[in-house]
């Protein structure tokens, strides 16, 4: 017999948790928390891991790239958002004037993107290239009950991608 209710399964990094967590808050699910090690993970998480999508895939490289492949690999990034950034021309979020489902499904960029270009030192949401979504990512880190208590530390997070970023670099 199956359990009932909603359970996540995460990381407390994990950008793609925190969107299914807004998600839930925002509908008033309550739901269990059900942490996971990401060097280990559980049958049941693997079972539920969901897919990287296109912007995610252009952001990554970003994060590990250097040099000239860095420039290249921004510039595609930015290509990638200015889609994105487009459904935001006139308005506050990306379904008008309240948070909605796709400011769930892309909302994490506002707090690890910058994190993620501080450990790079590249520069992907800038007001020059993308100033639509720069002022969304304010907007977005600035929802209290909903975003901000899901969020995890900056510091943390920012540490937590500065040892990946140098295990991943090449040697």
């Amino acid at each position: 017999m199956a359990e009932k209710g909603v359970k996540v399964f995460g990381m407390w990094a994990s950008p793609m948790v925190i969107r299914v967590e807004w998600a839930l808050r925002l509908k008033g699910v309550t739901y269990e928390y059900i942490d996971e090690d990401l060097g280990n993970k559980s049958d049941a998480l693997l079972r539920h891991n969901p897919l990287t999508k296109k912007c995610n895939a252009a952001i990554y490289p970003v994060f590990t790239a250097t040099g000239e492949a860095q420039s290249k690999v921004v510039h595609e990034a930015q290509q990638c958002l200015k889609t994105l950034e487009k459904a935001l021309e006139g308005k506050k979020f990306f379904g008008g004037d309240t948070f909605g489902y796709l400011d769930v499904i892309v909302g994490w960029y506002a707090h690890w993107l910058p994190i993620i270009e501080e450990v790079s030192g590249a520069s992907v949401v800038t007001e020059e290239e993308l100033p639509l979504m720069k002022a969304w990512f304010d907007r977005i880190l600035a929802i209290d009950m909903l975003v901000k208590e899901t969020l995890p530390p900056r510091d943390k997070l920012l540490a937590l991608n500065k040892a990946r970023h140098e295990q991943l670099l090449p040697a």
